[in-house]
């Protein structure tokens, strides 16, 4: 190559490095992808990954193309919370998904305050949004509308002498407090109070405390991850035959699967994207529900769960708040998200207000037991 030829190819070079990158919209996600709660955090990453080509396909929001910023903290709080850092300081995100596990939500929770970053968590418990803050949202029912759910049908059945056994990690905690708090309000006195840690491995001493205690008449496990199925398998080990209630920290095929034939009978609330089958044809889920498994099958396979699903409600919200906004002005989007009323996704029904920044209320739960290895709701 000549030596003109050579200089004309390098100011061509130097004049597309002085051009400006191509617009794009950078969504960041820390979740739990690996580690103990990978089976809640793997179908929320693959979920967004979909969302994000399937967007992209379609060609992008507002003209401009998505990308996907997205980081595995394996559900470490400190982790979480670095991060988050880096995906607002460095990714310059326009908004975040993510907090797997409620720890890592609490971790970074307060840096999108600071910042003015909108933030949809999806994790449980009810202090994620409750006191509300203004850039923090969240997808999943809280675990207080658990307890009240729980509660609820438990006294429809006649009963009111409940015994409890919750995990001592972020949400089997904060879920531990609200029944505690709720529970007179329900008509249910707690007549036994267990915990274990999240490494246990047999949760029989617990449970046979329970059981010997005077008048107990159903037990309720808060908790997530894999210690609900190792009491679930425990529970049935000792013969027990109480009404036995799991949470919606447990709500996927993959409990039953670790559980085995333990958890026949188990009830827990959840999302109707367990039971689609068995939705009415006028079910404003229906068709959001139906979408979503279609899809998430012919992408991956396999068939969605409710975590999952937490995702796929917290990017549409995004997305369409990012359209409402018409630009990607993280304080614009934040208010395009907390204007968001009827939106009928896999979880619930959503509309979101100033002073509520989870948008759901108790009809978005189904209770559910499990029969012959599946889902079927409580009539």
């Amino acid at each position: 190559m000549t030596s003109a030829k050579l200089g004309a190819g390098l100011s061509a070079l130097a004049l597309l490095a002085a051009l400006p990158a191509a617009a794009e919209i950078r969504i960041g996600a820390s979740l739990a992808v690996t580690g103990p709660a990978a089976f809640l955090g793997d179908p929320e990453a693959k979920t967004l990954e979909m969302l994000v080509e399937a967007v992209n396909a379609e060609g992008g929001v507002n003209g401009e193309p998505l990308k996907l910023v997205l980081y595995d903290d394996g559900g470490d709080p400190n982790k979480a919370r670095t991060f988050a850092t880096r995906l607002i300081e460095e990714d310059e995100v326009v908004a975040v998904i993510g907090g797997t596990s409620t720890g890592a939500t609490m971790a970074m929770s307060p840096l999108f305050g600071e910042y003015e970053i909108p933030f949809i968590s999806l994790a449980g418990a009810v202090v994620i949004i409750d006191p509300v803050q203004d850039y923090v949202f969240k997808t999943p029912h809280t675990d207080r509308m658990a307890c009240e759910k729980i509660f609820a049908d438990i006294t429809g059945r006649g009963l009111t002498k409940v015994g409890m056994i919750s995990g001592t990690g972020g949400f089997g905690k904060s879920m531990r407090e609200q029944c505690l708090d709720v529970a007179e309000a329900s008509g249910v006195e707690i007549v036994a109070d267990e915990t274990y840690g999240p490494n246990d491995a047999d949760m029989t001493p617990q449970l046979t405390n329970i059981a010997n205690t005077a008048g107990v008449e159903a037990v309720v496990n808060p908790g997530f991850g894999q210690g609900p199925a190792v009491v679930t398998r425990n529970f049935a080990q000792l013969g027990l035959e109480l009404p036995f209630y799991q949470s919606h920290g447990v709500a996927s095929d993959s409990f039953i699967e670790l559980a085995g034939p333990a958890a026949e009978g188990v009830r827990l609330p959840a999302t109707p994207l367990l039971i689609p089958g068995q939705l009415a044809d006028d079910d404003p889920q229906k068709q959001p529900v139906t979408d979503y498994i279609a899809a998430y099958e012919a992408k991956y396979g396999d068939t969605p769960s409710t975590f999952g699903g937490y995702a796929y409600d917290a990017f549409n919200i995004v997305i369409a708040a990012i359209e409402s906004a018409g630009a990607d002005d993280p304080a614009a989007i934040r208010d395009a998200i907390e204007a968001t009323s009827g939106y009928a996704g896999v979880t619930g029904v959503y509309s979101f207000s100033p002073e509520d920044h989870l948008g759901l209320d108790l009809t978005a739960f189904r209770m559910l037991e499990i029969r012959d290895g599946g889902w079927a709701p409580v009539e």
